[in-house]
């Protein structure tokens, strides 16, 4: 049997949409498709964490479709900071992606509406240290592991709206975890 799949790809400057086709085995079961996605309505107010301009769902990006937190926050792994996602890394799927419904369609309009008028969307900053602390994430997604990013942010894929779960700017608990893992705890490490 042959299926036809859509693969998004965002690419320089550009989005590529790219058509694969895909084998399958006969006999093999066609994989269950994901349960459509409801919102609640298109005001995230209700919600932990600081409201965003547009309603950005990790619980189904990152937990429904399972699309890892690299491929959005692309500099996590070679750079101090995680990288907010570009306009460009929306649209390589959102050129194609509508929403399932009209709540989910007025916030996919919205990312259209900015990348049409070249305008990126000002997220509101949910995770900040203070400005005497460094924090290389690349050196901890490389020490971590798949989990790294959980470790601090918590289960994201379970989040409506991303929000704080650890005090990450008490000190004790960035030296809590350093003790846990038996690494570096100068204060070099983090204060330089």
């Amino acid at each position: 049997m042959r299926k036809s799949a859509w693969i998004a790809l965002g690419a320089g400057s550009a989005a590529i949409v790219a058509l694969a086709v895909i084998e399958r085995p006969s006999g093999a079961q066609q994989p269950a498709a994901p349960p459509s996605v409801v919102l609640a309505g298109s005001d995230s107010a209700g919600f932990m964490g600081p409201r965003q301009p547009v309603y950005f769902r990790h619980d189904i990006h990152a937990g429904q479709y399972q699309i890892t937190c690299q491929y959005c926050h692309y500099s996590v792994a070679i750079d101090a900071e995680p990288g907010i996602p570009s306009m460009q890394t929306c649209m390589g799927c959102h050129l194609i992606v509508g929403g399932s419904d009209s709540a989910n369609q007025l916030q996919i309009d919205l990312v259209r509406k900015s990348w049409n008028e070249k305008k990126p969307i000002e997220w509101v900053r949910v995770h900040s240290l203070a400005r005497h602390v460094h924090f290389p994430h690349s050196q901890h997604i490389k020490g971590m592991g798949p989990n790294a990013c959980a470790t601090c942010h918590g289960d994201v894929t379970r989040m409506p709206q991303v929000y704080k779960v650890n005090n990450i700017n008490n000190m004790g608990w960035c030296i809590n975890c350093h003790l846990a893992r038996g690494v570096n705890r100068d204060c070099t490490a983090c204060h330089y």
